[in-house]
Protein backbone atom coordinates (compact mmCIF):
# COMPACT_ATOMS: atom_id res chain seq x y z
CA UNK A 1 0.00 0.00 0.00
CA UNK A 2 2.88 2.37 0.37
CA UNK A 3 4.52 1.79 -2.60
CA UNK A 4 1.40 2.27 -4.59
CA UNK A 5 0.72 5.64 -2.85
CA UNK A 6 4.57 6.64 -2.58
CA UNK A 7 5.64 5.24 -5.88
CA UNK A 8 8.93 4.58 -3.79
CA UNK A 9 9.99 1.46 -3.32
CA UNK A 10 12.99 1.97 -1.43
CA UNK A 11 11.67 4.53 0.69
CA UNK A 12 8.50 2.30 1.76
CA UNK A 13 10.13 -1.19 2.35
CA UNK A 14 12.73 1.34 5.00
CA UNK A 15 9.54 3.47 6.18
CA UNK A 16 7.78 0.35 7.42
CA UNK A 17 10.69 -1.40 9.21
CA UNK A 18 11.09 1.43 10.83
CA UNK A 19 7.04 1.83 11.89
CA UNK A 20 7.24 -1.74 12.78
CA UNK A 21 10.54 -1.13 15.21
CA UNK A 22 8.64 1.88 17.18
CA UNK A 23 5.59 -0.26 17.43
CA UNK A 24 7.40 -3.07 19.03
CA UNK A 25 9.24 -0.37 21.43
CA UNK A 26 6.27 2.00 21.71
CA UNK A 27 2.67 -0.71 22.11
CA UNK A 28 4.19 -3.03 24.86
CA UNK A 29 4.11 -0.15 27.41
CA UNK A 30 1.47 2.78 25.68
CA UNK A 31 -0.79 -0.03 24.66
CA UNK A 32 -2.23 -0.71 21.20
CA UNK A 33 -3.46 1.55 19.25
CA UNK A 34 -7.53 0.78 18.14
CA UNK A 35 -6.43 0.98 14.62
CA UNK A 36 -3.21 -0.71 14.61
CA UNK A 37 -2.50 -1.00 10.82
CA UNK A 38 -3.76 2.43 10.27
CA UNK A 39 -0.88 3.33 12.47
CA UNK A 40 1.46 1.27 11.03
CA UNK A 41 0.95 3.01 7.98
CA UNK A 42 0.18 6.61 8.90
CA UNK A 43 3.65 6.56 10.54
CA UNK A 44 5.31 4.69 7.55
CA UNK A 45 3.94 7.29 5.46
CA UNK A 46 5.40 10.17 7.40
CA UNK A 47 8.57 8.66 7.35
CA UNK A 48 8.25 8.60 3.59
CA UNK A 49 7.58 12.63 3.56
CA UNK A 50 10.44 12.50 5.58
CA UNK A 51 12.83 10.93 3.32
CA UNK A 52 11.42 13.03 0.36
CA UNK A 53 12.56 15.89 2.27
CA UNK A 54 15.65 15.10 2.96
CA UNK A 55 16.68 14.23 -0.67
CA UNK A 56 15.44 17.80 -1.82
CA UNK A 57 16.88 19.61 1.10
CA UNK A 58 20.65 17.45 -0.63
CA UNK A 59 19.40 17.86 -3.78
CA UNK A 60 19.11 14.46 -5.02
CA UNK A 61 17.01 14.80 -8.06
CA UNK A 62 16.96 11.32 -9.14
CA UNK A 63 14.00 9.52 -8.86
CA UNK A 64 14.44 5.48 -8.12
CA UNK A 65 10.90 5.49 -9.00
CA UNK A 66 8.37 7.78 -11.20
CA UNK A 67 6.43 9.84 -8.54
CA UNK A 68 2.86 11.31 -9.56
CA UNK A 69 3.25 14.79 -9.70
CA UNK A 70 1.66 16.75 -6.72
CA UNK A 71 1.65 13.32 -4.89
CA UNK A 72 0.59 14.43 -1.04
CA UNK A 73 0.12 12.11 1.81
CA UNK A 74 -3.09 10.06 2.24
CA UNK A 75 -5.50 12.65 4.89
CA UNK A 76 -6.95 9.52 6.21
CA UNK A 77 -6.64 5.69 7.08
CA UNK A 78 -9.96 5.44 5.12
CA UNK A 79 -7.84 5.39 1.82
CA UNK A 80 -6.43 1.71 2.83
CA UNK A 81 -9.81 0.87 1.26
CA UNK A 82 -9.08 2.10 -2.17
CA UNK A 83 -6.15 0.21 -3.50
CA UNK A 84 -8.24 -2.22 -6.07
CA UNK A 85 -6.61 -0.84 -9.19
CA UNK A 86 -3.50 0.36 -7.53
CA UNK A 87 -2.81 -3.21 -6.24
CA UNK A 88 -3.16 -4.36 -10.10
CA UNK A 89 -0.32 -2.03 -10.51
CA UNK A 90 1.87 -3.19 -8.12
CA UNK A 91 1.28 -6.51 -9.99
CA UNK A 92 2.14 -4.83 -13.56
CA UNK A 93 5.20 -3.34 -11.90
CA UNK A 94 6.50 -6.78 -10.59
CA UNK A 95 5.86 -8.09 -13.73
CA UNK A 96 7.93 -5.60 -15.96
CA UNK A 97 9.72 -7.01 -19.07
CA UNK A 98 12.85 -5.85 -16.99
CA UNK A 99 12.55 -8.17 -14.05
CA UNK A 100 14.04 -11.71 -14.27
CA UNK A 101 10.81 -13.65 -15.22
CA UNK A 102 11.80 -16.22 -12.37
CA UNK A 103 11.41 -13.75 -9.91
CA UNK A 104 8.47 -11.49 -11.34
CA UNK A 105 5.92 -13.78 -9.09
CA UNK A 106 7.90 -13.99 -5.99
CA UNK A 107 7.89 -10.36 -6.02
CA UNK A 108 4.96 -9.51 -6.42
CA UNK A 109 3.65 -12.55 -3.64
CA UNK A 110 6.13 -10.63 -1.15
CA UNK A 111 4.97 -6.85 -2.18
CA UNK A 112 0.71 -7.35 -2.89
CA UNK A 113 0.14 -9.92 -0.80
CA UNK A 114 2.88 -10.13 1.83
CA UNK A 115 3.51 -14.13 1.34
CA UNK A 116 6.28 -14.72 3.25
CA UNK A 117 9.53 -16.04 1.67
CA UNK A 118 9.76 -19.60 2.76
CA UNK A 119 6.14 -20.06 1.49
CA UNK A 120 7.03 -18.66 -1.82
CA UNK A 121 10.29 -20.93 -2.22
CA UNK A 122 7.82 -24.02 -1.22
CA UNK A 123 5.27 -22.68 -3.84
CA UNK A 124 7.91 -22.71 -6.03
CA UNK A 125 10.15 -25.98 -5.16
CA UNK A 126 13.13 -24.06 -4.93
CA UNK A 127 14.98 -23.25 -1.40
CA UNK A 128 14.56 -20.16 0.98
CA UNK A 129 18.10 -19.29 0.18
CA UNK A 130 17.36 -18.96 -3.78
CA UNK A 131 14.12 -17.15 -3.68
CA UNK A 132 15.50 -14.79 -1.29
CA UNK A 133 18.03 -14.07 -3.61
CA UNK A 134 15.81 -13.57 -6.51
CA UNK A 135 13.57 -11.49 -4.56
CA UNK A 136 16.42 -9.29 -3.40
CA UNK A 137 17.90 -8.83 -6.97
CA UNK A 138 14.06 -8.09 -8.74
CA UNK A 139 14.02 -5.14 -5.70
CA UNK A 140 17.11 -3.78 -6.76
CA UNK A 141 16.58 -3.75 -10.62
CA UNK A 142 13.41 -1.92 -10.39
CA UNK A 143 15.29 0.78 -8.28
CA UNK A 144 18.15 0.81 -10.40
CA UNK A 145 16.06 0.50 -13.51
CA UNK A 146 14.02 3.66 -12.49
CA UNK A 147 10.71 1.18 -13.45
CA UNK A 148 7.25 3.33 -13.22
CA UNK A 149 4.46 2.49 -10.91
CA UNK A 150 0.90 3.70 -13.29
CA UNK A 151 -2.40 2.54 -13.18
CA UNK A 152 -3.07 -0.43 -15.53
CA UNK A 153 -3.05 0.56 -18.95
CA UNK A 154 -4.97 -1.91 -21.26
CA UNK A 155 -2.00 -2.48 -23.78
CA UNK A 156 0.47 -2.89 -21.02
CA UNK A 157 -1.83 -5.22 -18.76
CA UNK A 158 -2.24 -7.67 -21.66
CA UNK A 159 1.20 -7.64 -22.38
CA UNK A 160 1.79 -8.74 -18.86
CA UNK A 161 -1.57 -10.66 -18.38
CA UNK A 162 -0.29 -14.55 -17.90
CA UNK A 163 2.49 -13.01 -15.30
CA UNK A 164 -0.48 -11.45 -13.61
CA UNK A 165 -2.63 -14.07 -13.25
CA UNK A 166 0.16 -16.86 -12.45
CA UNK A 167 0.78 -14.33 -9.47
CA UNK A 168 -2.78 -13.60 -8.99
CA UNK A 169 -3.27 -17.76 -8.58
CA UNK A 170 0.12 -18.80 -6.37
CA UNK A 171 -1.00 -16.11 -3.79
CA UNK A 172 -4.50 -17.92 -3.96
CA UNK A 173 -2.41 -21.40 -3.61
CA UNK A 174 -0.71 -20.42 -0.75
CA UNK A 175 -3.38 -19.33 1.23
CA UNK A 176 -4.92 -23.11 0.88
CA UNK A 177 -1.71 -24.37 1.84
CA UNK A 178 0.12 -22.34 4.84
CA UNK A 179 3.82 -23.68 5.13
CA UNK A 180 3.95 -23.55 8.82
CA UNK A 181 1.91 -22.72 11.76
CA UNK A 182 -1.65 -23.69 12.90
CA UNK A 183 -3.81 -23.14 10.25
CA UNK A 184 -4.25 -25.21 7.21
CA UNK A 185 -6.10 -22.53 5.62
CA UNK A 186 -5.70 -18.68 5.34
CA UNK A 187 -9.14 -17.39 4.20
CA UNK A 188 -8.14 -13.62 4.08
CA UNK A 189 -5.00 -14.72 1.69
CA UNK A 190 -6.86 -16.32 -0.27
CA UNK A 191 -10.45 -14.34 -0.29
CA UNK A 192 -7.96 -11.26 -1.02
CA UNK A 193 -6.23 -13.46 -4.16
CA UNK A 194 -10.13 -14.22 -5.53
CA UNK A 195 -11.12 -10.13 -4.95
CA UNK A 196 -8.01 -9.35 -7.19
CA UNK A 197 -8.98 -12.09 -9.78
CA UNK A 198 -12.37 -10.49 -9.77
CA UNK A 199 -10.98 -6.91 -10.58
CA UNK A 200 -8.77 -8.27 -13.20
CA UNK A 201 -11.66 -9.95 -15.25
CA UNK A 202 -13.54 -6.51 -14.74
CA UNK A 203 -10.49 -4.53 -16.85
CA UNK A 204 -9.94 -6.96 -19.37
CA UNK A 205 -13.31 -8.94 -19.55
CA UNK A 206 -12.65 -11.02 -22.83
CA UNK A 207 -9.06 -11.73 -22.09
CA UNK A 208 -9.51 -15.75 -21.76
CA UNK A 209 -6.33 -15.64 -18.42
CA UNK A 210 -8.22 -13.65 -16.23
CA UNK A 211 -11.82 -15.31 -17.27
CA UNK A 212 -10.50 -18.22 -16.32
CA UNK A 213 -8.64 -17.67 -13.48
CA UNK A 214 -11.72 -15.75 -12.14
CA UNK A 215 -13.97 -19.27 -12.38
CA UNK A 216 -11.06 -21.03 -10.93
CA UNK A 217 -10.52 -19.61 -8.11
CA UNK A 218 -14.58 -18.96 -7.60
CA UNK A 219 -15.13 -22.46 -8.47
CA UNK A 220 -12.00 -23.61 -5.54
CA UNK A 221 -12.68 -20.92 -2.66
CA UNK A 222 -16.58 -21.70 -2.83
CA UNK A 223 -15.56 -25.20 -0.98
CA UNK A 224 -13.65 -23.52 1.82
CA UNK A 225 -15.84 -23.84 4.51
CA UNK A 226 -15.78 -27.91 4.19
CA UNK A 227 -11.93 -28.51 4.12
CA UNK A 228 -11.85 -28.17 7.84
CA UNK A 229 -13.93 -29.23 10.61
CA UNK A 230 -12.85 -28.83 14.17
CA UNK A 231 -9.07 -27.71 13.39
CA UNK A 232 -8.84 -30.89 11.54
CA UNK A 233 -8.27 -31.15 7.91
CA UNK A 234 -11.46 -32.71 6.01
CA UNK A 235 -10.42 -34.20 2.27
CA UNK A 236 -12.14 -33.92 -0.54
CA UNK A 237 -14.39 -37.40 -0.36
CA UNK A 238 -15.51 -36.92 2.97
CA UNK A 239 -16.80 -32.85 2.91
CA UNK A 240 -20.08 -32.12 3.71
CA UNK A 241 -20.92 -30.10 0.22
CA UNK A 242 -23.59 -28.71 1.74
CA UNK A 243 -21.36 -26.17 3.26
CA UNK A 244 -20.39 -25.59 -0.22
CA UNK A 245 -21.31 -22.04 -2.04
CA UNK A 246 -23.39 -22.88 -4.78
CA UNK A 247 -23.98 -19.79 -6.09
CA UNK A 248 -20.04 -19.38 -6.77
CA UNK A 249 -19.77 -22.74 -7.88
CA UNK A 250 -22.81 -22.08 -10.61
CA UNK A 251 -20.54 -18.81 -11.45
CA UNK A 252 -17.49 -20.58 -11.97
CA UNK A 253 -19.02 -23.09 -14.17
CA UNK A 254 -20.81 -20.73 -16.29
CA UNK A 255 -18.05 -19.29 -17.19
CA UNK A 256 -15.62 -22.51 -17.64
CA UNK A 257 -18.26 -23.09 -20.36
CA UNK A 258 -17.97 -20.10 -21.98
CA UNK A 259 -14.28 -20.47 -22.17
CA UNK A 260 -13.06 -21.39 -25.91
CA UNK A 261 -9.79 -23.89 -26.67
CA UNK A 262 -6.83 -21.32 -25.94
CA UNK A 263 -2.82 -21.84 -25.73
CA UNK A 264 -0.60 -21.59 -23.02
CA UNK A 265 -1.56 -20.21 -19.69
CA UNK A 266 -5.18 -19.82 -20.55
CA UNK A 267 -5.46 -22.99 -21.54
CA UNK A 268 -3.83 -24.65 -18.45
CA UNK A 269 -6.61 -22.26 -16.52
CA UNK A 270 -9.21 -23.60 -18.62
CA UNK A 271 -8.32 -27.60 -18.22
CA UNK A 272 -7.98 -26.73 -14.23
CA UNK A 273 -11.32 -24.73 -14.35
CA UNK A 274 -12.98 -27.79 -16.46
CA UNK A 275 -11.31 -30.74 -13.08
CA UNK A 276 -13.08 -27.99 -10.61
CA UNK A 277 -16.32 -28.09 -12.58
CA UNK A 278 -16.24 -31.94 -12.21
CA UNK A 279 -15.63 -31.63 -8.49
CA UNK A 280 -18.38 -29.17 -8.29
CA UNK A 281 -21.07 -31.23 -10.48
CA UNK A 282 -20.66 -34.09 -8.19
CA UNK A 283 -23.43 -34.14 -5.55
CA UNK A 284 -21.64 -36.75 -3.75
CA UNK A 285 -17.98 -37.94 -4.06
CA UNK A 286 -18.87 -41.41 -5.38
CA UNK A 287 -20.14 -39.39 -8.24
CA UNK A 288 -17.19 -37.73 -9.20
CA UNK A 289 -16.65 -38.59 -12.96
CA UNK A 290 -12.63 -39.88 -12.15
CA UNK A 291 -11.92 -40.80 -15.35
CA UNK A 292 -12.11 -37.53 -16.98
CA UNK A 293 -10.42 -35.96 -14.18
CA UNK A 294 -7.63 -37.72 -15.15
CA UNK A 295 -8.05 -37.38 -18.43
CA UNK A 296 -8.33 -33.22 -18.06
CA UNK A 297 -5.08 -33.88 -15.89
CA UNK A 298 -3.33 -36.07 -18.71
CA UNK A 299 -3.85 -32.66 -21.04
CA UNK A 300 -2.51 -30.75 -18.56
CA UNK A 301 0.69 -32.46 -17.72
CA UNK A 302 1.60 -32.79 -21.68
CA UNK A 303 1.35 -28.88 -21.86
CA UNK A 304 3.15 -27.92 -18.55
CA UNK A 305 5.47 -30.63 -17.72
CA UNK A 306 5.02 -30.38 -14.47
CA UNK A 307 5.29 -32.76 -11.41
CA UNK A 308 2.80 -31.47 -9.69
CA UNK A 309 0.39 -32.00 -11.91
CA UNK A 310 1.32 -35.47 -12.00
CA UNK A 311 0.88 -36.21 -8.81
CA UNK A 312 -2.47 -34.68 -9.11
CA UNK A 313 -3.14 -37.35 -11.88
CA UNK A 314 -1.75 -40.23 -10.28
CA UNK A 315 -5.04 -39.47 -7.24
CA UNK A 316 -7.41 -39.49 -10.43
CA UNK A 317 -5.84 -42.54 -11.46
CA UNK A 318 -6.00 -44.16 -8.65
CA UNK A 319 -9.43 -43.51 -8.35
CA UNK A 320 -10.44 -44.50 -11.80
CA UNK A 321 -8.19 -47.43 -12.28
CA UNK A 322 -7.22 -48.59 -8.65
CA UNK A 323 -4.51 -47.84 -6.43
CA UNK A 324 -1.45 -49.60 -8.15
CA UNK A 325 -2.53 -47.53 -11.63
CA UNK A 326 -1.73 -44.49 -9.20
CA UNK A 327 1.54 -45.70 -7.77
CA UNK A 328 2.79 -46.63 -11.23
CA UNK A 329 1.63 -43.23 -12.26
CA UNK A 330 3.82 -41.82 -9.31
CA UNK A 331 6.73 -43.47 -10.40
CA UNK A 332 10.05 -41.39 -10.93
CA UNK A 333 8.50 -37.97 -9.20
CA UNK A 334 11.04 -38.36 -6.31
CA UNK A 335 13.73 -36.34 -8.42
CA UNK A 336 11.53 -33.84 -9.52
CA UNK A 337 9.99 -33.00 -5.98
CA UNK A 338 12.74 -33.67 -3.17
CA UNK A 339 11.18 -31.53 -0.68
CA UNK A 340 6.94 -31.81 -1.44
CA UNK A 341 5.87 -33.85 1.81
CA UNK A 342 2.59 -34.89 -0.68
CA UNK A 343 4.23 -37.13 -2.48
CA UNK A 344 4.86 -39.57 0.32
CA UNK A 345 1.63 -38.60 1.96
CA UNK A 346 -0.23 -39.84 -1.69
CA UNK A 347 2.03 -43.28 -1.77
CA UNK A 348 1.48 -43.54 1.22
CA UNK A 349 -2.07 -44.10 0.63
CA UNK A 350 -2.55 -45.71 -2.13
CA UNK A 351 -0.07 -48.06 -0.93
CA UNK A 352 -2.58 -48.72 2.18
CA UNK A 353 -4.87 -49.42 -0.50
CA UNK A 354 -3.08 -51.62 -2.58
CA UNK A 355 -1.78 -53.66 0.76
CA UNK A 356 1.64 -52.67 -0.11
CA UNK A 357 1.79 -51.88 4.43
CA UNK A 358 5.86 -51.55 4.92
CA UNK A 359 6.18 -48.92 1.81
CA UNK A 360 2.62 -47.25 3.37
CA UNK A 361 4.29 -47.11 7.06
CA UNK A 362 7.79 -45.81 5.37
CA UNK A 363 5.93 -42.84 2.93
CA UNK A 364 3.72 -41.53 5.98
CA UNK A 365 7.22 -41.20 7.74
CA UNK A 366 8.86 -39.71 5.07
CA UNK A 367 5.54 -37.60 4.85
CA UNK A 368 5.95 -36.27 8.33
CA UNK A 369 9.31 -36.08 8.24
CA UNK A 370 8.89 -33.20 5.15
CA UNK A 371 5.41 -31.48 6.81
CA UNK A 372 5.86 -28.36 8.38
CA UNK A 373 2.21 -27.49 8.73
CA UNK A 374 0.75 -28.35 11.88
CA UNK A 375 -3.02 -29.06 10.88
CA UNK A 376 -1.13 -31.62 8.06
CA UNK A 377 1.20 -33.05 9.85
CA UNK A 378 -1.90 -34.36 12.87
CA UNK A 379 -3.91 -35.64 9.89
CA UNK A 380 -1.20 -37.87 8.36
CA UNK A 381 0.00 -39.19 11.74
CA UNK A 382 -3.76 -40.34 12.54
CA UNK A 383 -3.73 -41.88 9.11
CA UNK A 384 0.04 -43.68 10.34
CA UNK A 385 -1.63 -44.52 13.46
CA UNK A 386 -4.64 -46.14 11.80
CA UNK A 387 -2.30 -48.33 9.88
CA UNK A 388 -0.60 -49.27 12.80
CA UNK A 389 -3.78 -50.66 14.81
CA UNK A 390 -4.93 -52.10 11.59
CA UNK A 391 -1.82 -54.08 11.65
Amino acid sequence: MLVARTRRLDLAEDALSEAFARASDRWPTGGVPVNPAGWLYTTASRLVIGGLRAEAIHGRKVRLLAVDAGWVAPASVDELDTLDDERVALILLCCHPAVHPEARAPLALRLVVGTSTEEIARLHLVSVATMAARITRAKKKIVIAGIPLSSPVDDELRARLDGVCRTIYLAFTAGYAPARGANLLRDDLAGEAVELAAILHGLVPDAPQARALYALVLLQHARRDARVRDGNLVTLSDQDRSLWYDEELSAGMELVASLAPSEGYAEELRLQGFIACEHARASTAEDTDWSAIASHYLRLEALTGSPVVTLNRAVAVAESEGAQAGLAVLSGLDEALPHNHRLPAVRAELARRAGKIDLARASYDQALGRCTNDVERAHLLAQRNTLDQAH
